[in-house]
């Protein structure tokens, strides 16, 4: 029993034994071939290289296009009011909102039954001064004849008095005769004064008929204006909006029944900012004529009108900020726009000269980008932002003829090492590197290639077949040769 116990205990202390010498010598050939690999085929820290986009400076004449939106308006419209009060008798077919009326066309009648009796009674009142007028001259024209006669009897009178008086001094006639000559002198002198006060009073009465005649014109024209007033024509061709106006209804003087618009005056309203006003305006400070695109969206379809720039507000108005353009737009296809719309502006600025249009992810807030260097290392330069806009970005004072990266990211800046790629980048550095394996290090790659149980089947092919080559791409042995050494 004791010489059992004791073989049992001498084969388990033989079999951990074994055990421990074969875990250490796995752990030394594990060691050994980590140090074979590392001394053949690998590098314990390499620089990462980091590919990017590039793209070429180049020099270009650049309009700008300045974006707003404004509103759409008629810049001829009317407010249809009642010239005369009355009952609607009549309203025509277009008059009703949206529809379509031309010039000429009658739009509403008014009851003109008072017009016309307002007419009549005007017209003879005028007659009846046109007859008083008429009778005050028939009697200027006796009052000037009486006076006439007057002035005879009176002259008549007076020479009959210097008879009497010659007389009188050679002794002829008697004292009381002088007198009788005398007095008849003075009636006759009073008698032409009163005809000459009815002469004047003749002229004052033909006067005052003349202005009862020319108040009763007026009246007349007015009462005809009145008449005409009742039939309201559309002065020209245009658009109806606001209609009130119903068949029998009373309406009052001065009162709106609608709104005529005109829609191939179009103009739309759009507001700017301060600088974006002066570079719409010239050196001394009036606004450009520069073409304008108005755009309206619908359903994904948009729909343009080209305009121009016609005047800016004449006030800032309460509230507001910067400039209030008007833009008169050119007569587009009927039905496409309509006041009230919402619309884009696109407003195409003067010439820019000498500058690049970079991808807006190229720029910094701060207004630098990053260059490719010779030695493929970034360099980083300020530049003069003139515009933003939408994805692009206009700059100046950039050295043309370098390579840009054409979207800055975190891990990017100056001195770092990159892979150049894109339509200009043969010029500094190609666009895929490939570089000659010696047999350990792809015998290394392709041993930690076919160790990866992660890798799908088919990219493992694929690397292998490439590692394969006589020239391997160099992102690819950067990859593979960083995964193996944990990084």
């Amino acid at each position: 029993m004791r010489f059992l116990m004791r073989s049992l205990a001498g084969l388990t202390l033989l079999v951990l034994t074994l055990g421990l010498l074969g875990f250490a010598v796995g752990s030394i050939r594990q060691a050994l071939a980590l140090r074979e690999a590392e001394a053949t085929g690998g590098r314990t820290a390499e620089e990462r290289v980091f590919a990017v986009s590039v793209d070429r400076l180049e020099p270009r004449t650049v309009a700008p296009v300045l974006t707003a939106y404004g509103d759409l308006q008629s810049a001829r419209q009317l407010e249809l009011r009642a010239a005369t009060a009355g009952t609607l008798m009549e309203i025509a077919p277009g008059f009703r909102d949206g529809g379509r009326v031309a010039a000429g066309e009658v739009l509403y009648r008014i009851d003109p039954a008072e017009a016309e009796t307002a007419l009549a009674l005007a017209e003879s009142d005028l007659a009846a001064a046109r007859a008083e007028e008429a009778e005050a001259g028939v009697g200027l024209d006796l009052a000037r004849q009486e006076a006439a006669a007057a002035d005879r009897q009176r002259d008549l009178r007076a020479q009959a008095l210097a008879r009497a008086q010659d007389l009188r001094n050679r002794g002829v006639n008697t004292a009381a005769d002088l007198e009788a000559a005398e007095l008849a002198l003075a009636t006759a002198e009073q008698a032409a004064t009163g005809r000459r006060l009815a002469e004047a009073q003749a002229e004052a009465r033909i006067e005052r008929a003349g202005i009862a005649t020319t108040r009763a014109g007026i009246a007349r024209d007015e009462a005809a204006r009145d008449l005409a007033n009742t039939v309201e024509r559309a002065p020209f061709d245009g658009l109806v909006a606001d209609v009130s106006a119903v068949p029998g209804r009373l309406v009052s003087v001065n009162e709106q029944l609608g709104l005529l618009l005109d829609p191939a005056a179009l103009e739309v309203a759009f507001r700017v900012s301060k600088a974006e006003f002066a570079r719409l305006a010239d050196a001394s400070g009036e606004l450009l004529p520069l073409a304008v695109t108005a755009s309206l969206e619908v359903e994904g379809i948009e729909l343009s009108v080209p305009g121009r720039i016609d005047r800016a507000g004449a006030s800032v108005g309460a509230g507001q900020t910067g400039r209030l353009i008007y833009a008169r737009l050119d007569e587009g296809p009927p039905g496409l726009l309509r006041p009230g719309d919402f619309l884009t502006v696109r407003v195409a600025e003067p010439d820019l000269e000498e500058v690049a249009v970079l991808p807006a992810a190229a720029v910094s807030p701060e207004g630098r980008i990053l260059l490719l260097g010779p030695d493929r290392r970034l360099e980083e330069v300020a530049v003069r932002v003139l515009r933003r806009q939408g994805g692009e970005a206009i700059v100046a004072d950039v050295p043309f003829g370098r390579d840009f990266v054409t979207a800055r990211q975190p891990q990017l800046g100056p001195g770092v090492l990159v892979r150049p790629a894109g339509p200009e980048a043969a010029a500094g550095a190609l666009p895929e590197a490939m570089v000659r394996l010696t047999p350990e290090r792809r015998a290394g790659l392709i041993a930690a290639v076919e160790a990866n149980g992660r890798m799908p089947q088919e990219a493992k092919a694929r690397i292998l077949a490439a590692l394969e080559a006589e020239e391997v791409p160099q992102s690819m042995v950067d990859r593979l040769e960083t995964r193996r050494s944990g990084g």
